[in-house]
């Protein structure tokens, strides 16, 4: 188990700071392209790290740091019972997309994420949907106590609260995939909000809201109790992924939808993170009372 904690948290790390060097290699290659290519050999073979597989590796760490995590907490049936639905609904939902224009709106993927399935959507998509969206959903289960008290009440609850969080990660990294200099996908049709359809949100938050339900549906027989401290994983993931997003978004001068996320997406996941139980908050100290046998003395007085 020590083995997997440890490549858990290089995976982890991993991911943290392959998005941390997209996120320079956008902000600072790109702008400085020649002038960086102009440093021959070197600054070409960082032009194609930071580009080309960037995006692809960091996806494959989170992934990968996600499934140890939830393989460790959760158990092999309870991690396969989320990330099976989640890939698949994910991905059908993207080719009917890319295909139909349902349900996110007209939109195509350009390269820089990987292969891609069916010639349509690159194959890391569906990984991002899964371990974003299964950590947004065990922050919304574990903030809201679904363990303690599994009411149907909480358990839509926790749907709908996953399935937001989800969405507000997008308000952030809309504009940064679609709108900036280097663009990971375009809307044939730009939307309203800016340059992103509404309706693609629908999608988001419909598409989300599926595959939780059918993994709550899974769930359904297994107490999932996890305590604050074995949520931290999930809400870095989350946070981490997210200021990507922002950063990007941010520095495109779109500070709007990057708000919007904050309000509804990060505020929201530190206080649910913060309301789920503490393990240090059930151990009492029962007090100890000492009972002293004194033999009784009688004293003679003369």
């Amino acid at each position: 188990m020590r083995q997997l904690v440890i490549a858990e948290r290089v995976c982890l790390t991993g991911h943290i700071l392959a998005k941390a060097f997209g996120l320079i290699g956008i902000l600072l290659v790109i702008p400085n392209a020649e002038m960086i290519l102009n440093l021959g050999g070197v600054g070409e073979k960082a032009m194609q790290l930071s580009m080309a597989e960037g995006g692809v590796v960091d996806i494959i760490l989170g992934t990968i740091a996600v499934c140890i995590y939830a393989y460790r907490i959760l158990g092999w049936r309870t991690w396969l019972g989320f990330m099976l639905p989640a890939m698949s609904i994910s991905v059908g939902s993207e080719l009917l997309g890319t295909s139909t224009g349902f349900p996110f709106g007209y939109y195509s993927y350009l390269s820089g994420l990987g292969y891609k399935i069916a010639g349509l959507v690159p194959f890391t998509i569906p990984l991002s949907w899964f371990y974003v969206g299964l950590s947004s959903y065990l922050i919304a289960r574990t903030g809201l106590r679904v363990a303690q008290n599994p009411s149907l009440l909480r358990q839509v609850g926790a749907v709908v609260l996953g399935a937001l969080l989800f969405t507000c990660w997008d308000f952030a990294l809309e504009p940064a995939m679609s709108q900036t200099s280097f663009p990971f996908w375009y809307w044939e049709n730009p939307g309203a909000f800016f340059g992103t359809p509404y309706q693609n949100y629908a999608g988001w938050f419909g598409t989300s809201a599926l595959f939780m339900t059918v993994a709550g549906l899974v769930w359904r027989n297994t107490p999932i109790k996890l305590e604050r401290s074995q949520l931290c994983v999930p809400l870095v993931v989350y946070l981490s992924n997210f200021a990507f997003a922002a950063g990007l978004s941010l520095a495109a001068g779109y500070a709007i939808p990057v708000s919007l996320g904050f309000a509804l997406g990060v505020v929201p996941a530190i206080a649910l993170w913060w309301n789920s139980k503490d393990v240090s908050a059930n151990i009492t100290v029962a007090p100890t009372t000492t009972e002293v046998s004194v033999a009784s003395v009688k004293v003679a007085v003369k």
